[in-house]
């Protein structure tokens, strides 16, 4: 088994991953708030973690993945009054079509999907805790962590006590009684139309123990990996883990893994901003494969450009991995030769989970096989593949050539007639024209072939 080191937030640093003596190997990454349809940013953690976990379990490991549901928020009210539905209704409907969508990315279901609304009992629990220690205090039906309280809070996300704000604006300002103070449970009001009972009054929680209590019913405390956005760590993450040091007396994680945001004209996809594009319509659009493709092209700490040329690039990348397919034999063992690019793909992955480190490993070994021509067995990349959750794309046909670019074909066809006339001029000036479309020609043993371009 491999050494698999991990980017820990909390460090800063590369650090070993530590499982258990039985291979447990205990991940959360936090999930959507579900006011509305979660769009192509919001995939990213989902096929991040979700890719991780095949990694360790390929690895030996014995993985187990939870990612939550946001099911109970201030937004939620906000969107269902727009809506002029229940707060419940709207909830349920988003969380079903967030599971509709991250399924159609075809890369199967996390072990546990919990809900903040069924996770109600360990969340009044935890709070009872945090106020019986002195880390937390009631005013009047509200609830509020005394961050202060904790010494090492802003050491998650490197921040000092001066330089923070929780985001809660106003609300509840003057019942704190210090404004870095953030709320635990929120006292209900006229307007929102579900409630939960509590010790200290009705009302339902704040964001942030929602996830400590169903990160921690569901791993323990302690447990291996915390992932989520860039955007999380202040003050999401941090709240979390002050939380659970202050109730519990321990980290709530070893590990925190944070993915970068994907961006459209320089700022972060989100649905406050108004740049985001639906995750199904961008299935509907590309397919599958072609997002799973560009969203695995990047390092997972880097953000993630968005944009019609880098989905275009993503395309190409699944059409040339099929058009290798075509020439490889199904089910054989790959040459010794070739077992280079699949140790270096492996070994990309190990070292804080670089899939943009491991899709070059992998397209060396395409091209080497490639280049030896027929004969080659596809057992090597058809492993690569399902670690990236492209397992099942199927080998390029004849057919698929004719309808990807016609135009393309027909410069192909000029430049043989150029070649045969010895017109090497032209001939050399229709390869430019054919890049520039972005294909390159391979002459191969069987003719020329046109290859999509690498991104």
């Amino acid at each position: 088994m491999r050494q698999v080191r991990l980017h820990d937030t909390l460090s800063g640093q590369l650090r070993p991953l530590a499982p258990r003596g039985d291979g447990r190997v205990g991940i959360y990454a936090c999930g959507p708030t579900v006011y509305s349809r979660i769009h192509i940013g919001n995939a990213r953690p989902f096929v991040i973690f979700s890719l991780l976990k095949r990694f360790l379990a390929h690895e030996g490991l014995a993985p187990i993945l939870a990612i939550n549901v946001t099911d109970v928020n201030d937004k939620i009210y906000e969107a269902a009054r727009s809506k002029g539905v229940g707060s419940a209704e709207l909830a349920q409907q988003m969380t079903d079509f967030y599971r509709a969508d991250t399924g159609a990315l075809g890369l199967g279901r996390p072990d546990h999907e919990p809900l903040a609304s069924q996770t109600m009992g360990e969340i009044v629990s935890y709070i009872q805790t945090l106020i019986d220690s002195g880390h937390a205090y009631e005013s009047r039906g509200d609830v509020f962590f005394r961050v202060r309280s904790d010494p090492s809070y802003g050491s998650l996300s490197h921040r000092t006590l001066d330089d923070m704000d929780q985001g809660e604006g106003i609300e509840g300002a003057e019942r704190k009684r210090d404004p870095l103070d953030f709320a635990l449970w929120k006292a209900h009001k006229p307007d929102e139309d579900t409630w939960w009972q509590a010790p200290w009054g009705r009302g339902r929680p704040g964001w942030h123990i929602e996830c400590s209590a169903m990160a921690e019913s569901l791993l323990g405390v302690g447990f291996d990996i915390h992932g989520g956005g860039s955007d999380l760590i202040f003050p999401h993450h941090e709240n979390e883990a002050a939380q659970t040091r202050c109730a519990r007396g321990g980290e709530l994680a070893q590990l925190w893994m944070h993915n970068g945001m994907i961006q459209r004209t320089g700022e972060k996809m989100a649905k406050s901003v108004g740049n985001i594009t639906p995750l199904h319509e961008a299935l509907e659009q590309h397919g599958r494969h072609v997002v799973v493709m560009y969203l695995i092209g990047g390092h997972y700490r880097q953000p993630l450009a968005f944009s019609d040329t880098a989905l275009e690039q993503a395309a190409r990348r699944v059409q040339r991995v099929r058009d290798a397919l075509r020439r490889l034999e199904p089910g054989q063992a790959s040459p010794p030769e070739l077992a280079r690019h699949r140790e270096a793909f492996l070994e990309s992955l190990a070292s804080d989970f670089n899939t943009a480190a491991a899709l070059a490993s992998m397209f060396e070994w395409v091209r080497e096989a490639n280049a030896r021509g027929h004969g080659v067995g596809e057992r090597d990349l058809r492993e690569m593949l399902e670690l990236l959750g492209l397992g099942d794309l199927t080998p390029l046909q004849a057919a698929d050539e004719q309808s990807l670019d016609p135009q393309a074909l027909e410069l192909l066809a000029q430049r043989e007639q150029a070649r045969a006339q010895r017109d090497f001029e032209l001939a050399d000036s229709l390869r430019e024209q054919l890049r520039q479309r972005n294909w390159e020609i391979r002459d191969g043993p069987d003719g020329p072939e046109l290859i999509p371009l690498d991104a």
